[in-house]
């Protein structure tokens, strides 16, 4: 058997589901009723390792493994680090800072584009999303070191 692409990628998503899943053992499941913490993460790890189970079985259909080229990986490396950095931060700033932050880099240094536009979108985006949660879901979000 060759090893393909989705060999690889079906087993990533296996393992990250179990690995989620593992973590998530703690939090009470609930019943569908009264879903607990625990029920979303548990049900999203099963279904990310079915889905992963499932690509690894189609993956005769795909490129091998060895084929690939790896043209977009300085791409999908600064996009690691850039939501590395986000996460890093997120506590000690606060979701709105740190979200805007995070889409204004990924638009500017990843995508290219202008400063002006991309600062528009990164606000327009957080304050619909912060509005959404905060006020309409009634979902406290990390407030930073401004409050918000």
């Amino acid at each position: 058997m060759r090893l393909r692409a989705d060999h690889v990628a079906g087993a990533f998503f296996v393992a990250f589901g179990l690995l989620v899943l593992a973590i998530s053992g703690d939090l009470p499941f609930g019943d569908l009723s009264l879903p607990g913490s625990g029920f979303m993460p548990k049900i999203l790890a099963v279904l990310t390792a079915l889905f992963g189970a499932v690509l690894m079985m189609r993956a005769g259909e795909t490129r091998p493994f060895a084929a690939l080229h790896w043209n977009d990986a300085k791409h999908a490396a600064l996009v690691v680090a850039i939501t590395a950095a986000a996460i890093l931060l997120l506590e000690r700033l606060g979701f709105a800072t740190t979200a805007v932050l995070m889409i204004f880099a990924l638009l500017t240094i990843i995508e290219r584009r202008r400063l002006a536009p991309a600062a528009a979108y990164s606000l327009g985006v957080v304050i619909i999303t912060y509005v959404t949660f905060v006020y309409v879901l009634k979902t406290p979000l990390e407030a930073g070191p401004f409050g918000f």
